[in-house]
């Protein structure tokens, strides 16, 4: 049976197949994919960086970006190295990613020395002012921002809370990497307090492993010594020596991060590490929809944990006073 229709209707029913067509296929196009890099300092297997990559991405999701929808995330582990962090930042730049996020200031160093013009975003740095990476906290300028690690008065703290733990302490040996620019503040920082304590302070190297071996067996030849371990890329590269050699010479010992705690190190007080990758991800959200990090300021942590190892302190003849077991955020057992 033919059916007939109209020439006016015709051409209506043809107009509104017009108007449907180029909707239906803009419904249909995908969203644009933006790209993220990911350059991190410690190694592949390093518990905490695998909890802090978790995180932001998960502070990414709440933000409405997903992993291999509409953004794709590249990471590439420094290892502590800087000659691999320097290859990985070229790797990753050549892939024309819209962002970077960086994990400690030899990614960060690594990253700027390649493009000065690519947005980044750090997590774990020291000082960004005196390490080059922005000009002031309120206003970055240039292509960085982020979250600073901690400031200052968080060493003298260290020096208190060793004293807390071990009263006996008189000596303390102070590792740290004087090439880095926060290195030498943070020993000024330690010197002070640790003076008002009635300890006295020594530098010890962290720029290879023979320096710290034979400088701790050293000080650990008089009585009443105890250890600082400060933030650095050697200092974490030689975790494993320094929680070593504090077990062999008895010495009581405080780190910089809790890494060191769960590698059997007696002591940390610092920042929520994880906490700052997911407050990273809201700078990159923020970014990624147009703003500056000229504009964002860099932040300083909101979360600060204190860990300790019984195990640890058993091994070492410690009794942790109950002053600071209830304060503890953590105590491994």
């Amino acid at each position: 049976m033919a059916i007939c229709i109209g020439r006016r209707q015709f051409i209506t029913a043809l107009g509104g197949a017009a108007v449907a067509w180029p909707l239906a296929a803009r419904a249909q196009q995908p969203e644009p994919m933006r790209r993220i890099g990911v350059l991190l300092n410690r190694p592949a297997d390093d518990l905490e960086s695998q909890a802090g990559v978790a995180a932001f991405q998960q502070g990414l999701q709440q933000s409405g970006w997903s992993d291999g929808r509409n953004v794709r995330i590249d990471i590439r582990w420094g290892e502590d190295n800087v000659d691999r962090a320097r290859k990985y930042a070229a790797e990753l730049v050549a892939l024309a990613p819209d962002i970077m996020l960086a994990a400690g200031s030899v990614s960060v160093a690594a990253l700027q020395n390649v493009s000065r013009t690519l947005p980044i975003v750090f997590v774990g740095v020291i000082d960004p002012v005196g390490a080059g990476f922005v000009d002031t906290l309120s206003r970055p300028g240039g292509n960085t921002t982020g979250f600073m690690l901690f400031e200052y008065s968080l060493n003298g703290k260290w020096a208190e809370l060793l004293k807390q733990i071990a009263p006996s302490v008189t000596r303390v040996a102070v590792l740290r990497d004087p090439a880095t620019p926060s290195g030498s503040t943070e020993f000024v920082a330690i010197q002070s307090a640790a003076a008002r304590l009635g300890m006295e302070v020594s530098p010890i190297g962290v720029r290879d492993a023979g320096e710290i071996e034979t400088a701790v067996a050293a000080f650990a030849r008089s009585e009443n010594g105890g250890l600082i371990s400060t933030g650095s890329a050697s200092g974490s590269l030689h975790r494993d020596l320094i929680i070593a050699l504090a077990a062999r010479y008895k010495l009581p010992a405080i780190y910089s991060d809790r890494s060191n705690v769960i590698g059997g190190g007696l002591m940390t007080y610092g920042p929520n590490r994880v906490d700052q990758f997911r407050r990273a991800a809201d700078y990159v959200n923020r970014i990624l929809k147009g703003e500056k990090p000229a504009d964002l300021p860099v932040q300083a942590p909101t979360k600060f944990e204190l860990v300790i190892n019984l195990k640890t302190a058993k091994a070492l003849g410690i009794s942790i006073p109950q002053t600071l077991l209830v304060t503890a955020d953590e105590v491994i057992e």
